[in-house]
């Protein structure tokens, strides 16, 4: 198994949470227009994002373009949409997904049985 490295998952959580700005800026009249709940609106874009493209495709869209993808720990098969759930919650919630173990997967990952791979 190859470790992704920081910098790969960085710039996919990046790339994620652009989208998600860039769809919501775009639909509430871009930076001019209302900003009353934009920050929340924006975050239930990239949850609803990550957690659909993860449970159907086992990648988010900022994941495939770097070339990426989750997969089940225990026997690197596809994970289930409890799984994505589970890890997407965790994510959300930032703590978790920026302390790591030895194997180099953050609590959201562990707690989900997941572990990201390379394509």
């Amino acid at each position: 198994m190859t470790r992704v490295s920081l910098g790969r998952r960085f710039v996919a959580l990046a790339l994620d949470w652009l989208m998600s700005y860039a769809i919501v800026l775009a639909l509430s009249g871009g930076l001019g227009g209302s900003s009353s709940n934009r920050e929340f609106s924006v975050l239930a874009l990239f949850f609803t994002e990550v957690l659909v493209l993860s449970a159907l495709q086992g990648a988010s869209a900022g994941h495939r373009m770097v070339g990426i993808r989750i997969v089940r720990f225990s026997d690197k098969g596809a994970i289930t949409p409890k799984q994505a759930l589970i890890r997407t919650v965790l994510l959300c919630l930032v703590v978790t997904a920026i302390t790591y173990d030895d194997d180099g997967r953050g609590i959201h990952e562990r707690l989900s049985n997941t572990v990201l791979i390379r394509r």
